[in-house]
């Protein structure tokens, strides 16, 4: 018997599972048009930049660093492009290997060999680290044609620093180096436009005006953005921003001065000053012995490194910035201005100098056992009176002398435009009571006090510091920061922009006392302690020579240079400004261990100013008698500083 069918029931199943399908049909369209729309449109921008991140790369393009030169347009640092054959460390798997096969195609020697080994112990092993420099063509051919043998080593076109003066001025100018870990933990915590400003970037200024001024030098990163293989390898380029070079540093430094005041040191240790107290602009920045910074540009290696660091001589300190001295004499004439201002002593207060000054049961000496007998302000300046300066820090006291004394600079950081200075020591109860730990040593005691008045005691200042006071008493009581930095130029427009100057600030000195004071200090050059030196000048100056104790002597010892080290013996300093009309100049001048102010360092400041202000150079024999301690006024005819040659390799005085 044939079972009948329920049709409509049949056709009722049928219909909803068409419905069914049809409705997750439309379902799964529906979540197919969502997703397109999802990705097409609502993600479009995000999705397009990372198809376009896949396809394209973004390459930094490192600036030309800017140029530094002097007031003339002398160079000092500019660049040169070379070729250099670079290791990537983590791409080698053995580096030693690597290196001696290297070597049987191009020239490297051990000097290349362990300065790339400090690199690679103070980079990261994915840097691109340089073992060798200015490569050849033919060098460059030879590795070229055996490029596959090496992974990892690449020989790259690249700019490097140049500093075309070697070890003149390199103090001043500073060097570059390879960014260190630290700088780069100092660079994660700039602003993000700094930060992305520097990459790429290498290369960073370590001293300096190299590092002083690193964003002005640096320029502006560019970028090109080009297309890239499955490999990573660039096809064409699409697009690219070109970066801005560094504008050019213009210093206020007379290159031509700055290198014969280095040649008239000679081999000794040293620092000079030389400021234009009318604005404080720095003329002369000099310290003995110096260094030649293209040893740091492609990494110094451990042997040269060791003989900078380790030497004796320490020709990495920046004696003029960092260097702290007893000034020794010339600190007597901003005492006697002190006296007078403060109303301790006028002008014709008389002193008998008795050779010897008493403070209890303690004897201070002073000019040999017969003195230099009755002694006024004037004469105290020009004879150099120790007694009278003695007794004068005993009336005042240690605090009076230090509150005078710190508008002037003495014991302060002067602000100038180079980083790492110091500041010295200005005493006073209250710096002895923050110095010293024990009670016994934060007492002041009253017979420390009497060595101060003539540079000696705590007294302990830089040769930029006592520049700087002399170019504020020789500017009537008005004072100007020092700084280095003139003008920046760029080297797209050619504009060249100011550094703002400094505003000056005037100390309220009297007028009279002022020029009681420079009177006696011209009087030093006709009548006094620099006569000799100063002879037949065209040009009238005033100046302070100054004595001052590397070690201490004791008072009933008697200083005798030939039974001490050389690095014991006294050194030699000079204070001066010229010309007593209307200063153009001050400076303060130290030649280490060298013995009496007018015998080594006054001839060095003579010849300063002759070449400031009358044109003149002096010729080979008086920078040799100079740089011997043997020359006081300059020996034969000067040369015309005008028309001396530069670069100096076509000059021999």
């Amino acid at each position: 018997m044939t079972e009948l069918r329920n049709v409509e029931a049949d056709l009722a199943q049928f219909r909803t599972r068409v419905l069914v399908i049809g409705l997750a049909v439309a379902v799964a369209f529906g979540l197919i048009v969502a997703r397109l729309v999802w990705l097409q449109i609502v993600r479009h921008d995000e999705l397009l930049a990372q198809a376009e991140s896949n396809r394209t790369a973004i390459i930094p393009v490192v600036p030309n660093r800017g140029q530094i030169v002097d007031r003339e347009g002398r160079v000092l640092a500019t660049n040169y492009s070379a070729y250099t054959l670079e290791i990537t460390p983590s791409q080698v798997e053995d580096l030693s290997a690597t290196i001696e096969a290297l070597g049987q195609l191009v020239d490297i020697s051990p000097r290349d060999v362990r300065r790339f080994r400090k690199l690679v112990e103070e980079s990261h092993r994915f840097d691109s680290l340089p073992i060798r420099t200015r490569l050849s063509d033919e060098e460059v051919a030879r590795f070229t044609a055996q490029r596959y043998r090496f992974p990892g080593v690449e020989v790259r076109a690249r700019l490097l620093r140049q500093y075309p003066q070697g070890e003149v001025a390199s103090h001043v100018v500073g060097y570059i180096g390879r960014i260190n870990q630290r700088e780069k933990e100092q660079i994660a915590d700039w602003p993000e436009e700094e930060q992305a400003n520097y990459r790429g970037t290498e290369y960073i200024g370590k001293l300096g005006t190299e590092q002083q001024y690193e964003q002005t030098l640096h320029g502006v990163t560019g970028f090109e953005r080009v297309e890239t293989s499955a490999g990573g390898r660039a096809v064409r380029s699409l697009a690219a921003t070109p970066a801005t070079p560094g504008d050019t540093v213009v210093l206020s430094i007379d290159l031509k001065l700055q290198k014969m005041v280095e040649d008239l040191f000679g081999e000794r240790r040293g620092a000079l000053v030389a400021i234009d107290p009318r604005n404080g602009e720095v003329l002369a920045f000099v310290s003995k012995p110096t260094f030649d910074p293209n040893l740091f540009v492609e990494g110094i290696d451990v042997d040269n490194w060791k003989a900078l660091n380790e030497s004796l001589d320490k020709p990495l300190l920046n004696r003029a910035l960092r260097g702290t001295y007893p000034p020794g004499s010339t600190y007597k004439p901003f005492m006697a201005l002190a006296a007078l201002e403060t109303g301790t002593r006028s002008a014709s207060t008389v002193i008998q100098d008795s050779g010897s000054w008493m403070f209890g049961n303690h004897r201070f000496r002073s000019h040999g056992d017969g003195g230099l007998g009755p002694v006024d302000m004037h004469r105290s300046i020009v004879k150099s009176s120790n007694v009278y300066y003695y007794s004068l820090a005993n009336e005042m006291g240690v605090d009076l002398m230090h509150d005078f004394m710190k508008p002037l600079g003495f014991g302060q950081i002067t602000g100038i435009d180079l980083k790492g200075e110091v500041r010295g020591v200005l005493p006073s109860q209250a710096w002895k009571r923050a110095t010293y730990k024990r009670p016994e040593q934060q007492k002041w005691y009253a017979g420390e006090t009497i060595s101060l008045g003539i540079g000696q005691g705590y007294n302990n200042f830089t040769m930029l510091q006592i520049a700087h006071a002399m170019s504020v008493l020789a500017n009537g009581g008005i004072k100007y920061r020092p700084h280095l930095t003139i003008a920046t130029e760029s080297v797209v427009t050619r504009q060249r922009t100011p550094i703002p100057k400094p505003e000056g600030e005037r100390l309220g000195y009297k007028p009279e006392n002022i020029a009681v004071v420079l009177r006696a200090m011209q009087a030093v050059t006709t009548e006094g302690t620099s006569t000799r030196v100063f002879a037949g000048a065209g040009y009238t100056s005033g100046g302070k020579t100054g004595t001052a104790q590397a070690v201490t002597i004791g008072q009933k010892d008697r200083y005798d240079a030939r039974k001490l080290e050389e690095h014991q013996r006294d050194h030699s300093l000079y204070l001066a400004f010229a010309p007593v009309e209307a200063p153009r100049v001050a400076l303060a001048v130290v030649v280490e261990n060298a013995g009496f102010g007018a015998a080594a360092a006054a001839p060095i400041a003579r010849r300063v100013f002759d070449y400031l202000l009358m044109d003149q150079y002096p010729n080979a024999q008086d920078i040799a008698a100079v740089q011997k301690g043997q020359a006081s006024a300059p020996i034969g005819t000067p040369l015309k500083a005008s028309e001396i040659p530069w670069p100096p390799e076509s000059f021999t005085p």
